[in-house]
């Protein structure tokens, strides 16, 4: 146990600080600060002491140097149990300090900022805090050190129930976490410094792979719920943030209604974002087991859910639906026709909206704004004994693009089904293969080990509605017999990636059958 009668603050982040400074003063703790900390607490009436008053040595060099003093480490590495410490802290006058309360200069957010200079980044490097940090970090069992302010109730409730006093665990837990962060700095510090020092734009920190990928990566995510379990019962599951800045994407979700998401709840619902982020126009997105069973764009939301739905409705039955707009009553009541949906996820609903489908106790409910999935992020993939990184597939299609290959031009309707068609295309899992008219899905075919075989699904999932649809594929058609089988459905327009050694032959195939063709050079493979 640890009796705190005295505490030195000094923070970046003041959020909470005036509280928890109040607090102590209350319990008799005195307090010692620096600069705009000081400041601000002794204009909220709490008493203070500035650093440099206690050690008797000004600030100097700009701030640079302001605790490093052996008044102030002296105080906090002392072993208050051994004697030969302490008469040596006599000797030399340095009283004892119980509690440090540090965070650290913002070095992450100012080096996040667009064409942040190397000056700046330096003189955010913080030396004094991480030193004090770890002194009383490492003195823990006579030292409480808090660098989170969301420990500041935790330990002022702890420090009134038991008359100023800390238990062990508590200073243990606390030792602990400043380990951690002051870790976490310093990689984040060396990343940047390593960066300027190979002549990287710092751009590429943010998935800008012009400059090609780090030669180290650095993970860090912090954990946000513990999930029931993972994509079986026997898995343990957990969701985590990305752990570097505040809430953005699906870790920034609000849920209004239903039980608790699962893991393949949070799957499901990224891949159905990432569909529909895509769609500027009202969009509908229905998802399951990671693939889209219908996508949609109409002016009505409403309508645009009920032409995903019309794709495949057996398959969505128990899915993700995610819509791109506000939901109304109209698109509420088309949901409550579609059967038994996981989720719904939109950026906000209509009171009417939530009223008519909160009714359904097993439905969730939640809000999310698209405007905060962050892009240009890299994607990964862990693999026994590594990890697998890529920047996002976020490539988009311009018109100009496209290469007529065939005798027979698309019309603009057709060039248009395409692009709907092809920002669908690539979050299905390959080999894809998709049927469209106008802006709706009305064939899926995914996953498949042979192209062939995602056509022919494709073709069979849309029956006669096949006749006059466009086929997109998310890589080149390696034979004629996907050309032929289209054919034979009524498929009037094709857009491919091309570059297949069967181009000719292909080409050749879509001419003899009169269907246009049109390839883009790029593809998108989804494993």
């Amino acid at each position: 146990m640890n009796k705190v009668k005295r505490a030195l603050i000094s923070v970046s982040e003041k959020k909470g600080i005036l509280n928890f400074a109040k607090g102590l003063h209350a319990l008799g703790v005195e307090i010692l600060s620096t600069g705009g900390t000081a400041r601000q607490l002794r204009e909220a009436g709490i008493p203070v002491k500035e650093v440099s008053e206690y050690t008797g040595f000004p600030e100097i060099l700009d701030g640079r140097v302001k605790t490093l003093h052996p008044k102030i480490h002296g105080g906090l590495l002392a072993r208050r149990e051994k004697p030969e410490h302490m008469e040596q802290a006599r000797k030399h006058n340095i009283g004892m300090i119980d509690m440090v309360v540090v965070n650290l200069y913002p070095f992450a957010s100012v080096t996040k900022k667009k064409n942040v200079t190397l000056e700046e980044a330096i003189e955010n490097i913080d030396i004094g805090g991480p030193s004090m940090l770890r002194s009383a970090a490492k003195n823990f069992r006579n030292v409480a050190v808090i660098c989170n302010p969301g420990r500041y109730e935790e330990v002022l409730n702890e420090l009134d129930t038991n008359n100023g006093l800390l238990s062990d665990a508590v200073l243990f837990k606390l030792a602990v976490e400043v380990f951690k962060h002051t870790a976490e700095y310093d990689a984040l510090i060396s990343e940047f410094l390593d960066k300027r020092m190979e002549g990287e734009d710092l751009a590429e920190l943010d998935g800008d792979l012009s400059g090609g990928l780090p030669k180290e990566v650095d993970l860090k995510f912090a954990k946000v719920q513990d999930l029931r379990y993972g994509e079986n019962p026997h898995q343990q599951a957990a969701f985590y943030k990305d752990g570097d800045g505040g809430l953005s994407g699906l870790a920034k979700l609000k849920q209004l209604h239903g039980k608790e998401l699962s893991f393949n709840n949070i799957l499901d619902l990224d891949a159905a974002v990432n569909i529909a982020k895509d769609f500027s126009g009202p969009a509908a997105v229905i998802i399951k087991h990671n693939n889209p069973t219908g996508v949609a764009q109409n002016e009505k939301l409403s309508k645009a859910f009920a032409e995903a739905l019309s794709c495949d409705p057996i398959s969505a039955f128990g899915g993700i639906i995610t819509l791109n707009r506000k939901v109304d009553e109209a698109t509420a009541k088309e949901v409550l026709k579609g059967g038994f949906m996981e989720c719904v996820i939109a950026p906000s609903f209509a009171p009417s909206a939530f009223k008519l489908l909160s009714k359904k106790k097993n439905i969730r409910l939640i809000e999310f704004d698209f405007a905060s999935i962050q892009s240009g992020a890299f994607d990964f993939k862990k693999v026994h004994g590594g990890l697998l990184l890529q920047g996002r597939d976020e490539r988009e299609l311009d018109p100009g693009e496209l290469k007529v290959v065939t005798k027979k031009k698309p019309t603009k309707l057709q060039v248009d089904a395409m692009l709907f068609g092809w920002k669908v295309i690539k979050n299905v899992k390959s080999n894809a293969i998709i049927l469209v008219r106008g802006k709706k899905t009305i064939g899926i075919g995914c996953g498949q080990t042979s192209r062939v075989a995602s056509v022919r699904i494709a073709i069979k999932q849309a029956g006669k509605k096949a006749k006059g649809a466009i086929l997109v594929s998310d890589a080149f058609l390696p034979k004629t017999d996907n050309v032929r089988l289209a054919a034979q459905a009524g498929v009037t327009a094709i857009i491919q990636t091309g570059g297949s050694i069967a181009d000719e032959d292909v080409i050749k195939a879509a001419d003899k059958y009169k269907i246009a063709m049109v390839t883009t050079g790029a593809r998108h493979f989804k494993h």
